[in-house]
């Protein structure tokens, strides 16, 4: 896994290729990450479907707890087929700037 600082957001980036042992290790780790905004870079893998990305759910509802956003950046899914409680977006800068605009809303209070 590598990881990437960017102020008041890492973003998480399999460099395995296993999705599975890939969110082993982020549930594993999360306490390491529970005070930033995570962005979870899946643009590596290929073939995923919301099955996969659901996998993802337990994680992202534990750092949301802790007001902090979650963002899942994957190329190749259709994204009208994803629970609302899973952001999932296409590029790392969609990823970075969702994650700016709720910055701004929770410093407004909403």
């Amino acid at each position: 896994m590598k990881v990437e600082a960017h102020g008041h957001t890492n973003i998480l980036k399999d460099t395995q290729g296993d999705l599975t042992a890939f969110i082993m290790k982020v549930s594993h780790e999360h306490k390491s990450f529970s005070d930033k905004n995570l962005v979870v870079d899946l643009s590596a893998h290929q073939s995923l479907t919301k099955k996969h990305l659901i996998e993802f759910t337990p994680l992202c509802r534990m750092h949301s707890k802790g007001k902090k956003s979650f963002v899942i950046v994957c190329e190749n899914v259709n994204f009208t087929e994803m629970p609302k409680e899973l952001v999932v977006v296409p590029t790392r800068q969609e990823a970075l700037d969702l994650i700016e605009m709720d910055e701004i809303e929770r410093d407004l209070g909403f």
